[in-house]
């Protein structure tokens, strides 16, 4: 059997990966936030991305702001292309996506209105946003009201609310008698209606989203520290990971959320518009919502060996990097008897989150989030690409060393690695 040859263009010397220091280490109108599986679109004809000139790669960070790095007259042009786009009273979503594709400059909030139109959150005509947002925002705090509300307060409102036109020093008592108490609103009440039983169930999902959070980013001063700033910007994360909890018990919280909820936040709360940035929380919940829409069934365990579920991901992941690097994909399964699990499993779940620096991240995710033919696909598109830019480290490692070198993958172009990603899906149409 013959083994397919590695492309030329693969090898170019042109896209040689500039130093950089390592990344941090690893760990539409809704009438409901709950998951529903998204309708799929019709396939649309095949998007050809125009690469970037190698003299304008853009470099990567090497500061924690991806606001500090001096826009490249690649970061113009597309600000340009982009604001011309963003400025109809209707937008093109085909002709957004193809400029998205090739990354987005990090000035004049440009990132955070595209996710959300990517995302689905603002529709397509500018004239509908400010209603939308409006609606969105006000159910959001309707959902902070009545979800985060300690059950001593819930159980206050409905005594409340049966008193009728009692006189306000009544209404307004703090503590009921223990004879006015119901028994199954009791602190000690084991009845399944009972909020405090609910309470105490979601006692445990709430520590875990509370240790997880506190745990994001630790290396940038926005996520981590004791500053009111960040302490602020961790309270809008719990907040947004409790309320999803709660109104998804199908899904609940998997350990690994709060890095896919952090870019989001980062880049809304990042916005120059003041009136943006104060409605952070509220517009990444929506869009947290919207993300995990097509990802849902690799975060519910009981679906993991099912054709949907996160091992079906990882076997279309090793058949695609057997189709375009035979050689590769035997070394790494048949020979050094990798499974593909022990290092794709945090490549897709967290959707590379955790394997590049934040800034990079971001550039990542304008792909994932902009590429007509789905995050997911693209997705493994990105990751059969990372392989295959190591393949000569790779194959010249056993198991020990290969493994190591995946779980802690180096430092590389990003623009590049977009690139040959892009190459893959060019060579499937």
């Amino acid at each position: 059997m013959m083994k397919k040859k590695v492309p030329d263009w693969l090898n170019s010397s042109l896209w040689s990966s500039p130093t950089s220091s390592p990344p941090s280490p690893a760990i539409t109108e809704y009438t409901s936030p709950v998951f529903t599986p998204p309708p799929q679109p019709p396939s649309p004809p095949p998007l050809i991305l125009q690469d970037p000139p190698p003299t304008q790669i853009i470099q990567e960070s090497q500061s924690e702001d991806p606001h500090d790095a001096p826009p490249s007259e690649f970061d113009i042009s597309h600000q340009t292309q982009l604001l011309a786009e963003l400025s109809k009273k209707v937008m093109d979503m085909r002709e957004l996506r193809r400029i998205a594709c090739q990354g987005v400059p990090d000035s004049a909030g440009i990132r955070s209105t595209l996710w959300k139109l990517l995302l689905g959150y603002l529709p397509p005509d500018r004239g509908l946003w400010s209603s939308e947002l409006a609606k969105k925002r006000s159910q959001y705090k309707q959902f902070k009201e009545e979800i985060l509300m300690n059950p001593s307060e819930i159980t206050r409102k409905m005594y409340n609310s049966t008193i009728g036109d009692a006189d306000d020093a009544k209404r307004d008592r703090a503590l009921l008698s223990r004879s006015e108490i119901p028994h199954d609103e009791h602190p000690l009440s084991l009845g399944k209606t009972s909020v405090w039983n609910q309470f105490f169930q979601d006692t445990e999902i709430i520590d875990q989203i509370d240790r997880d959070v506190k745990r994001t980013h630790p290396d940038m001063h926005f996520f981590s520290g004791d500053s009111k700033f960040s302490k602020s910007n961790q309270e809008a994360l719990k907040n947004i990971l409790i309320i999803f909890a709660k109104l998804n018990p199908g899904v609940k919280y998997v350990q690994g959320m709060n890095e896919l909820l952090a870019p989001l936040y980062y880049v809304f709360k990042n916005d120059p518009d003041e009136e943006n940035a104060t409605f952070a929380e509220a517009d990444a919940f929506f869009c947290f919502v919207e993300l995990l829409s097509g990802f849902r069934d690799n975060f519910v365990q009981q679906l993991d060996n099912s054709v949907v579920g996160i091992r079906s991901t990882i076997t279309k992941l090793s058949q695609l990097l057997r189709k375009h690097d035979e050689e590769l994909w035997r070394h790494l399964e048949i020979t050094s008897k990798i499974n593909p699990q022990f290092y794709a499993f945090r490549w897709i779940t967290l959707l590379l989150t955790q394997e590049f620096n934040f800034a990079d991240s971001l550039h990542i995710w304008d792909t994932l989030l902009g590429d007509p033919e789905g995050t997911q696909e693209t997705l493994l598109r990105v990751c059969c690409a990372m392989l295959i830019l190591i393949r000569k480290r790779l194959l010249a490692g056993d198991f020990t060393s290969n493994l190591k070198l995946l779980q802690n993958y180096p430092s590389t172009n990003i623009s590049h690695l977009l690139y040959v990603a892009n190459k893959f899906r060019v060579q499937s149409v």
